[in-house]
């Protein structure tokens, strides 16, 4: 028997055999990073760059809005058994639509949360948080934010099972200080989602990021339906984002539908 000819063959389909493990062992770690992504209170640190478009605003119908929300998400290990997750949401927004400003371009107001998580899931697989949340009145014009500092209770809870997440993320928040000729803030904020894993790091999401204005007694309810793919920019793994919205609900002069477009760097635990 030609053992040596054998031995070339095997050397020969190695690179191959090289290539296709590695492309294996990525595609397990999309899918992984995929999973970790679609949990709110993973132990991972996200630093999304989400772009919202959106169409029908204003009083004529035809304003549009666009809104770039920085929006990192850093878990901190509190010990063996609790994690605290600090989410931030910083809004860049352009209005062209506002009674008289032709064009306004600025800084929105920051909603910082934290959340004290459980390190594992708990029985039938429930993850989940606790933690208060804050409005910071950092808007660079009036018409961009509320002028009033706020806080309140904020929770999140979801499952994982097989390719499906469920769950949902609320908050609510009222002012408690802030620019006294400014209207008071008293609103609830729900989002209830669930997504289904593809495979190859490529997920579908559908969810409602839903706010009640009790103060207005008014809703705004857009539903979001997007899609995921993880990938690699060189060794950073990133998630490109794109779907579609549309307003079920709004107060007048609020938006009919939009985009949207995400750019998701994530930085697996070691």
């Amino acid at each position: 028997m030609n053992f040596p000819g054998i031995a070339k063959i095997l050397a020969a389909f190695g690179p191959l055999l090289s290539t296709a493990g590695a492309a294996l062992a990525q595609q397990a770690d999309a899918d992984a990073l995929s999973k970790q992504l679609s949990n709110p209170v993973a132990s991972l640190i996200s630093v999304p760059f989400q772009s919202n478009f959106d169409f029908g605003a204003g009083p004529d119908d035809d304003g549009f809005a666009y809104t770039m929300n920085f929006q990192p998400v850093v878990p901190i290990e509190l010990n063996d058994e609790w994690n605290i997750i600090s989410r931030t949401i910083l809004p860049i927004s352009y209005r062209d639509y506002i009674p008289g400003d032709s064009d306004l371009f600025g800084l929105g107001d920051i909603t910082q949360s934290f959340f004290f998580s459980p390190s594992q899931p708990g029985p039938g697989g429930l993850i989940w948080g606790l933690g208060p949340a804050f409005l910071i009145p950092t808007a660079s014009d009036d018409a961009l934010g509320t002028g009033k500092f706020g806080l309140g209770p904020t929770g999140v809870a979801l499952v994982q099972h097989g390719p499906w997440t469920v769950g949902g993320l609320a908050n609510h928040i009222w002012s408690v200080a802030g620019d006294g000729d400014r209207e008071d803030v008293n609103q609830t904020f729900l989002q209830p989602f669930v997504s289904y894993a593809l495979g190859h790091g490529r997920s579908v999401t559908l969810n409602t990021e839903s706010t009640y204005d009790w103060e207005h007694s008014e809703w705004t309810v857009p539903i979001n339906l997007m899609f995921a793919q993880v990938t690699h920019f060189g060794t950073q793994p990133v998630s490109l984002q794109f779907g579609v919205r549309y307003y079920a609900d709004a107060p007048p002069g609020g938006p009919e539908w939009g985009l949207r477009a995400a750019l998701v760097f994530m930085f697996p635990k070691k």
